[in-house]
């Protein structure tokens, strides 16, 4: 599905010999890069204008060779034959006997033109010259060579001794001889090299940046705080980092100029940097280089967090909340049993609803199962198991619970069924009683406004397997009373999650950041401009993702992604947000993931 437009060359010419490689710019990508090549064998020329930085390259080559001498990942002889293998000079004329040429220096074409311009005068005719962006146009320092077709694109990821994914671009001027060379290298490195063409971003930064861009905005718009959008994506999507943490890492001036030719190219707004990302670059807050940026350092350099003016308060400054003991739960899914499971583990006292009696004990059976698992496991003894089983009473009618403290609502996603039954919780709870539901993509103020306590209501949108994900989006709507909210958050603390506060507006947190995301995934397979395989190496070897989109997209269910995309689409009102035709196409042919058998892969049938 999805044909990519630049095939894999490496197999289909002849390939050169890259064994003398210099690296122009010796930052942190370029020191790197370097670290990687001379403990793979090869000879490497670091170039770089300010001597300084080439002493610091050498340093660091040291250092990182030491560590891995400690690790037992290289003998002493290795290190030291390593470290001989790197010479640094400050003239790029050091460059003449190199057979590839990587340069890495700042995100400024006009610098790279000159790089590339001086190097036409310096190298070997067959020297193949490679270019580390990931925002500037390869096609473009091609043509304004004098060697366009030895001219591509090699993309390390940070760090690049730790990154797997290395992005092998080419233009339309590029040779196949030069592309299948540096695919080679790449594997003799030990990484995997993708091909891909050349547009801003390329695969994994194409994909990546605009959902830092959203990210940017959210935080910006004040819809919620930069601590509760890190929290929230690390533990609802399991991301190594948060995005405002990671823009940080990145650089925000980085990151805008990705994100400015991105959207030169795409005219998608979602490409469009956010304000925030030009006022700190502006004023010189560009993230841990600088000491500060969306977060405040210790020093710069530094990934130590400190305390500053927008730190959270701490919980004894929260508005105190009212007493739980008991909780209902409404539904017999596999999210009510699950939540059940939850608040009975930490020692509530639980009323599990269903539509019935019998519907109520199968879910209370599949608890035990679940709860039986944990003990094989060795996560709980059978004591802890048979007593949070005994705090669950199942019930065939809502009217079990007049006595509840908490309700919690985790039926079907659909906003009529919700309102009916929150109008039954208005007539049964008791008053005082918290009630809350679970909803992932429907307004919560539409379930408020179904009683004559909207007050009292309140989203605690959990995430699926609920026993297993820390998170909890706890979801005010402009009704819901001070009280109410810490009452929540201190139920999620007991229950040992982690909750995430964010105002009644389509996707909260998560869905709001990864949703966008998977949907650019599945225009660019429209496109032809990469294949699934390939953005789910990418996203999974360069992003550090857990699962690729298309992996993830076909275990939500494309059913269900659609179903979100179209509701953020509806309310945000975003050209860029409009559902990929391919997803509505599959969704229309009942090709739903794996629940079906098929969606954007095949699956064998259970």
């Amino acid at each position: 599905m999805g044909p990519q437009s630049t095939p894999d060359l490496s197999t289909q010419a002849p390939s050169l010999s890259l064994s003398t490689v210099a690296v122009i710019g010796l930052g942190t990508m370029g020191t790197g890069i370097a670290e990687v090549l001379t403990r793979a064998g090869r000879e490497v020329i670091g170039i770089d204008t300010d001597e300084a930085a080439a002493r610091h390259a050498v340093s660091a080559l040291e250092s990182a060779t030491a560590r891995a001498v400690q690790r037992e990942r290289l003998t002493e002889r290795e290190r030291q034959d390593a470290l001989a293998r790197f010479r640094t000079f400050t003239d790029l004329q050091a460059a003449a006997d190199a057979d590839l040429v990587i340069e890495v220096v700042p995100e400024d074409y006009e610098l790279k033109r000159q790089v590339f311009a001086q190097l036409d005068a310096v190298v070997r005719p067959d020297t193949i010259l490679a270019t580390g962006t990931n925002a500037l146009s390869v096609t473009r320092l091609a043509a304004d060579s004098q060697r366009p077709e030895r001219v591509l694109g090699v993309h390390f990821f940070n760090p690049a001794p730790a990154m797997k994914l290395v992005e092998v671009v080419s233009s339309v001027l590029t040779a196949p001889t030069a592309v299948a060379a540096v695919t080679e290298l790449a594997r003799d490195l030990g990484k995997d090299p993708i091909a891909v063409g050349d547009r801003p971003g390329f695969v994994a930064d194409g994909l990546l940046f605009g959902y830092l861009n959203q990210a940017a905005a959210m935080y910006e718009s004040k819809y919620a705080t930069r601590e509760d959008i890190d929290a929230a994506m690390r533990l609802g999507c399991g991301l190594p980092m948060g995005p405002l943490a990671l823009l940080d890492l990145i650089g925000v001036d980085t990151a805008r100029t990705v994100l400015e030719a991105m959207y030169t190219e795409s005219q998608d707004r979602l490409h469009a940097p956010a304000p925030i990302l030009g006022q700190l670059a502006e004023a010189g807050l560009t993230g841990r280089k600088a000491g500060r940026g969306f977060y405040t350092y210790d020093a710069p350099g530094s990934a130590t967090v400190v305390p500053d003016a927008e730190s959270p308060a701490s919980a004894d400054e929260l508005a105190a909340g009212r007493t739980v003991t008991g909780v209902g739960v409404a539904g017999s899914g596999t999210m009510a049993s699950g939540i059940a499971e939850v608040f009975a583990k930490a020692g509530f006292k639980v009323v599990l609803a269903a539509r019935s009696l019998e519907k109520a004990e199968k879910a209370k059976a599949r608890i035990a199962k679940s709860l039986g698992r944990s003990v094989d496991k060795g996560r709980m003894s059978a004591e802890a198991r048979d007593t949070a089983l005994a705090a669950i009473t199942p019930a065939g009618t809502l009217d079990a619970f007049a006595d509840v403290d908490l309700a919690v609502e985790a039926v079907a996603e659909d906003l009529a069924v919700k309102q009916e039954l929150f109008k039954t919780l208005d007539k049964v709870c008791k008053p005082g009683a918290v009630l809350a539901t679970t909803t992932s993509s429907l307004p919560v103020v539409a379930c408020a406004r179904a009683t004559s306590r909207p007050q009292d209501v309140i989203g605690m949108h959990f995430f699926n397997p609920a026993p297993a994900m820390k998170l909890v989006e706890v979801v005010r709507t402009v009704l819901t009373a001070d009280d109410v909210h810490a009452t929540v958050r201190a139920v999620c603390a007991t229950v040992r999650k982690h909750p995430v506060d964010c105002g009644d507006r389509a996707g909260f947190i998560v869905n709001a950041l990864l949703f966008p995301y998977l949907n650019n995934a599945i225009k660019m397979v429209e496109e032809h401009y990469a294949t699934l395989d390939d953005i789910d190496a990418a996203m999974k070897l360069g992003g550090g993702y857990p699962m690729g989109p298309f992996e993830l997209l076909d275990v939500v269910g494309l059913d269900v992604s659609l179903a979100i995309e179209k509701v953020l689409h509806a309310e945000f009102r975003d050209p860029g947000l409009a559902p990929a035709p391919l997803l509505e196409h599959l969704v229309a042919a009942g090709c739903l993931g794996r629940k079906t058998g098929r969606g954007f892969r095949e699956y064998a049938r259970r």
